[in-house]
């Protein structure tokens, strides 16, 4: 049993010598590499890219070269995943005007103080368009290697949907009717105003009493 030990011993202070040698020699051959963009050179980066967000990496890469940093598109999103800036695909958002901005700003301050009492008594209403058939965004799904084209993992469309107008109201009481604009009837101010007098008036009295 004591034989057995000491070889043991001796394999084991064997194998430890042969592992800090290979690490030694695996130290003295690592080669580092000099960074291609100095710290300041990295803000310019980003200042160019939050200039223009929708600029590629390729495109970065060739104005920073202007700059005297001569790099590749790769190490331009490495750069920039440092700085905590990711591709994203871009949200959606109606587009506003200058005076839809002035609008809103002049809405939002008015009733800045409301409480949610006094929001509790009004009725809104608003109209959108919804499309019969597919959908309008984009839609993620889930598929194997060679699936790209597979019926469930498509997303059928057509050139022209119908599409219909949907009009519709709610308040902290609970939702009122919902009108549909008929096929081919332009959405107009006669329509609109038909439309407040037959479905809003008769919802605000029947969820206010008034």
């Amino acid at each position: 049993m004591a034989s057995q030990a000491r070889i043991l011993w001796l394999l084991r202070l064997h194998l430890n010598q042969q592992f800090i040698g290979s690490s030694r020699t695996s130290r003295k051959e690592v080669q580092f590499f000099p960074r291609k963009s100095s710290k300041c050179q990295d803000r310019l980066l980003k200042r160019i890219q939050l200039r223009d967000r929708s600029a590629t990496s390729a495109e970065l890469a060739q104005e920073w070269q202007q700059a005297g940093v001569s790099t590749s598109a790769r190490t331009v999103r490495r750069r920039l995943l440092e700085d905590g800036l990711l591709s994203r695909r871009a949200a959606k958002k109606p587009l506003l005007s200058k005076k839809n901005i002035r609008d809103r700003l002049i809405f939002c301050r008015k009733y800045s103080e409301w409480t949610a009492e006094d929001w509790g008594k009004v009725i809104f209403s608003d109209e959108a368009p919804f499309r019969l058939f597919g959908a309008s965004g984009k839609r993620l799904v889930r598929r194997g290697k060679g699936e790209r084209f597979h019926q469930s993992c498509v997303m059928p469309t057509v050139k022209h949907p119908d599409t219909i107008h949907v009009w519709g109201c709610f308040s902290s009481k609970g939702v009122g009717s919902l009108t549909i604009l008929p096929k081919n009837t332009a959405m107009n101010k006669e329509w609109y105003q038909n439309t407040l007098q037959q479905q809003l008036l008769p919802t605000t009295q029947q969820q206010f009493g008034e």
